[in-house]
């Protein structure tokens, strides 16, 4: 299979917000507080901790913990249901069961505080659910009448939803009046699998199902949405996830796209400052184009995007997804993990070379479409197409 090529340009991201943390290579005496364990060592994990199969017979497409949260978790079924659990105290227990759907349940969302939920169905609607009794406050009809296939919130105005639909339609949604933003709409080039803001929420990237990721600018007050530019990952593979990040880790300081896209591997792409290539500009459009099409720097000063690393996992059909590691590792190197249709979780070190897997937990029966970590990374949940969820714990050092 050939390799994916990055043919558009992203633009760069703007001014860090305040207290971010600013990754820096001289880390050695916060690495020493953290001990001498190796990144594998560090991501061994004692085994499973809970099983939840209240969905089994039908796949769980997504599985998230609550915001900074350790023991809150949730998970949405195509059985058309939304399971809000708890893992602590024990045993584990399915504190509650969101029911309203009437087809399956494609994704969902929690709000910075955890009050609220945000779903969408392929019944064409989208829910907002009060999260400590199960409530539905309000259900939206998508602006299309098509399937809503993924949703995510605003990072800094939780007012704001973003969802995207199989009529290969993007629209913002203001949860507070159950409307359309105005300008807030642009279409893709396929049905729309895939939503990640940057940190600050200015930057918005979509995935299609024809192998296209679009940047978007986002209007922070009015929620506009302006189409900035378009990566190819590869034509006519679906792009089944997307995970953005402004570090990876303390050596690992470019901003990252984490994307999963059908092709039988994660792929890892970095923002770069581009340089134009010499006297492209002399050869005209049709030249340059074609340069850019082949993979070729043809930019402008906003930067681009370029594969940096891909991981072999097993993808050619499913829906499946993958997360950066969310703590900051002192260590050398950093790890993400993501599903794989060979029924198992894959660990891998994004600045490894050669020899990138660290680790693989093994105990699905069927593809794993969806993994969380909670927010000190001591437990680890992982979702499949069956509907089983499995929550792992880590080895304590």
């Amino acid at each position: 299979m050939p390799e994916p090529i990055s043919s558009h340009l992203l633009p760069r991201l703007g001014p860090r917000p305040p207290g971010s943390v600013v990754p820096t290579s001289a880390a050695e005496a916060s690495r020493a507080m953290a001990g001498d364990t190796s990144l594998s060592e560090n991501y061994a994990f004692a085994g499973m901790y809970h099983v939840f199969d209240q969905h089994v017979d039908e796949a769980v497409p997504r599985v998230r913990f609550a915001n900074d949260d350790r023991h809150r978790l949730a998970c949405c079924s195509l059985d058309g249901s939304i399971s809000l659990c708890q893992l602590v105290p024990a045993p584990p227990t399915v504190l509650r069961v969101l029911r309203g759907h009437t087809r399956g349940v494609s994704d969902f969302a929690w709000s910075l505080s955890n009050d609220i939920l945000v779903s969408t169905s392929l019944d064409a609607t989208m829910r907002i659910w009060a999260s400590d009794d199960g409530r539905c406050i309000r259900e939206i009809p998508d602006p299309d009448g098509a399937e809503l296939l993924c949703c995510t919130f605003q990072p800094v105005n939780n007012n704001l939803t973003v969802v995207g639909n199989a009529k290969q339609n993007l629209h913002v949604v203001n949860i507070s009046t159950g409307k359309k933003v105005k300008g807030g709409s642009s279409k893709l080039t396929g049905r729309v699998l895939a939503l990640s803001f940057d940190a600050p929420g200015r930057l918005l990237w979509a995935g299609d199902d024809r192998g296209s990721v679009f940047s978007f600018l986002f209007d922070m007050a009015t929620g506009k949405l302006t189409k900035a530019k378009r990566l190819v990952v590869h034509e006519g593979s679906p792009v089944t996830s997307i995970s953005a990040r402004s570090w990876v880790s303390r050596e690992a300081r470019d901003p990252s796209l984490l994307i999963n896209a059908c092709l039988n591997k994660l792929l890892l792409y970095r923002w770069v400052d581009a340089q134009p290539l010499s006297h492209a500009s002399q050869m005209g459009p049709r030249i340059s184009e074609a340069l850019e099409q082949a993979g070729h720097w043809v930019v402008d000063n906003e930067g681009t995007l370029q594969l940096k690393r891909s991981f072999p996992i097993e993808q050619s059909s499913h829906p499946v997804r993958s997360i950066f590691c969310p703590l900051m590792s002192f260590r050398q190197g950093a790890c993400v993990v993501t599903g794989s249709e060979d029924m198992c979780v894959h660990f891998f070190d994004v600045e490894r070379a050669a020899k990138a897997a660290v680790n693989k937990l093994q105990g699905h029966s069927a593809p794993v479409l969806d993994v969380s970590f909670n927010c000190d990374e001591s437990l680890l949940a992982s979702s499949d197409a069956s509907g089983m969820v499995i929550v792992w714990r880590r080895e304590q050092k």
